[in-house]
């Protein structure tokens, strides 16, 4: 019956150039006519956020930003714009600080120009997400999406967060929505992430590759925002909001057993991967990547233990998208956090244990 698919694409301006932020920032906050700022920007942004901001009408600089934010940290957000009576939110930084600008929008509906320094991707997408009592909670709402989002390679740091961007790209190929044409997006941001961070890794200095890994990045977000949350970002974001994992480690670690598991389960989706990579397979063309990045390589380095996986597996299995390409089971699941637990071979998953 050929084609037949539904896609969203999602309404926002994306300005992209090297050593062009200050400008294009200029430039949007005079389009909304804003005349009260609150600049949302982490301690390690401050001088680079004032920079950025000398001449436009900040009334608020906020840096009181925690990973996965917390619903307290949120509400302490929520009310300084308000107290403010701030008309724009502006956030630099990586995906917390994206993270606390949605949850501040989620509430207020003010928009919010996003400026991203890591390659998380969270900045293009319309997902918000909140930790309360150790459970990290997320959804979608039109309201967090940036307006606009400004890249400048020059302000680009983190390579974790590629792999975050990179998990984007592959969950995105069997999230609950996939379709044709989040996965042509997904594929040329596997290889523009292929390209970009190797290239970073190589030569930190750089302007080629950390081009290559925000337009990847960027692509990541887009087709994920489409597709929606696959096995890997239900593994992740229980992990992150229970145990307090950093969010691109936790990100990087686990990808490689999702994919392990998955893979034999969705030839079509595989296949894309390693073309994309440029490999045999896709995950040998993950692994060579993760091994040219020095990627993390096991969850027992940060703070989670071989206790935590049974309660990990009941919180994990209720949330697993129906549509994913494997049955996913207490016991297999089991095994996939055990081996990411450890750092084992993603490759000695078992691939047809259901």
């Amino acid at each position: 019956m050929g084609l037949l698919f539904s896609h969203d694409t999602l309404p926002q301006r994306v300005l992209f150039g090297t050593g062009k932020a200050a400008e294009h920032l200029a430039a949007e906050v005079a389009a909304f006519g804003a005349t009260r700022v609150m600049m949302i920007a982490g301690r390690r942004d401050a001088n680079t956020a004032a920079g950025l901001s000398a001449r436009l009408p900040v009334v608020l600089h906020y840096s009181d930003i925690v990973q996965h934010v917390p619903i307290e940290s949120a509400a302490r957000a929520r009310a300084a714009a308000r107290e403010h009576r701030v008309d724009l939110l502006v956030c630099l930084g990586g995906g917390s600080a994206v993270g606390l600008a949605k949850a501040v929008a989620l509430d207020t509906g003010l928009p919010v120009i996003a400026i991203p320094t890591t390659y998380a991707g969270s900045e293009a997408t319309n997902v918000w997400g909140l930790t309360e009592d150790g459970r990290k909670k997320t959804g979608v709402d039109a309201r967090v999406l940036p307006a606009t989002v400004i890249y400048d390679a020059q302000l680009s740091l983190s390579l974790p967060s590629g792999l975050n961007a990179m998990a984007h790209c592959i969950d995105s190929l069997w999230g609950p929505r996939a379709d044709p044409i989040n996965a042509a997006l997904a594929a040329e941001g596997i290889r523009a992430l292929a390209t970009g961070l190797p290239a970073i890794a190589a030569d930190p200095s750089g302007i080629d590759g950390r081009e290559q890994a925000l337009y990847g990045a960027y692509l990541s977000a887009v087709a994920f925002a489409s597709a929606g949350s696959g096995l890997h970002h239900k593994i992740c974001h229980v992990l992150g909001g229970t145990w307090n994992m950093p969010h691109a480690q936790t990100h990087a670690t686990v990808l490689p057993y999702v994919l392990a598991f998955n893979a034999p389960h969705a030839p079509e989706a595989e296949s894309r991967i390693a073309a994309a990579f440029g490999s045999p397979t896709a995950l040998e063309g993950l692994n060579a990547l993760r091994k040219r990045l020095d990627a993390p390589r096991a969850l027992k380095n940060y703070g989670f233990d071989a206790a935590d996986i049974p309660e990990a597996v009941s919180l994990i299995l209720p949330q697993v998208p129906a549509i994913n390409p494997r049955t996913v089971t207490g016991e297999n699941l089991t095994e996939l956090l055990t081996a990411a637990l450890h750092g084992t071979d993603a490759a000695g998953l078992s691939p047809v244990k259901a």
